[in-house]
């Protein structure tokens, strides 16, 4: 097994260990976008739990470290994604800064907030992918500030196929430290659900906006 290989399945079993992905295939959760999932992930519980965020921290900094991945500034996505960018940003002592959702509708009305990122390689940070689009919009705006962008690191991502054809269209890649396919496998192997879930799970994520409960 590769140190990545080896970091995704500790970083599974860690999110797994503080509650952070659930599974309800029984009672589907329901998406923003209106997508229905038997599966939830809510890695705004990491920072309550600091030697786990800790474990994710230091594995964006071997994904860096193995992938030689070079940028100036790192930002995180507004709200979820700003703790990670922040804490990174620390770690690393990069500058950090993040991109608003929406434009602000006073002041400046910016969408990018911290520093001047003209001419700047900005290293995008997530904390969940799901179909990519905010993400995207996020890269859109650091672009439309002048900055370059061509990595986002997240620390779960669905494995969409739709998702992954947004970004290689956005020209982005896309570094997860732990794919949901590798927490799925984690989870069935110690004991949270049985195979029939698992298969339910890996039918959700090939076809995410046609399952419904019992399919």
């Amino acid at each position: 097994m590769s140190e990545i290989q080896d970091l995704q399945v500790r970083v599974a079993q860690a999110l797994l260990e503080i509650g952070a992905v659930g599974f309800t295939p029984d009672e589907p959760v329901t998406f923003k976008s209106g997508m229905l999932s038997p599966v939830y992930v809510d890695n705004r519980k990491l920072p309550f739990h600091p030697k786990t965020w800790k474990i994710i921290i230091d594995g964006f900094r071997v994904i860096l470290r193995e992938l030689e991945i070079s940028f100036d500034a790192i930002a995180g996505i507004e709200a979820a994604g700003i703790p990670h960018s922040a804490a990174l940003g620390y770690a690393l002592e990069i500058p950090s800064l993040f991109v608003r959702k929406a434009q602000k509708e006073h002041g400046k009305n910016k969408r990018v907030e911290g520093g001047d990122i003209t001419g700047k390689q900005v290293l995008l940070i997530e904390d969940l992918v799901t179909t990519g689009g905010s993400s995207l919009d996020g890269v859109a705006a650091l672009r439309e500030d002048g900055a370059t962008v061509t990595d986002c690191m997240a620390i779960v991502s669905y494995g969409f196929p739709l998702a992954a054809d947004a970004f290689a269209n956005a020209n982005v890649s896309l570094h997860v430290l732990a794919p949901f396919d590798v927490i799925a496998e984690q989870a069935h192997a110690l004991g949270y659900f049985d195979a029939a879930t698992l298969d339910t799970i890996n039918a959700w994520r090939q076809a995410p906006y046609d399952w419904k409960p019992g399919s």
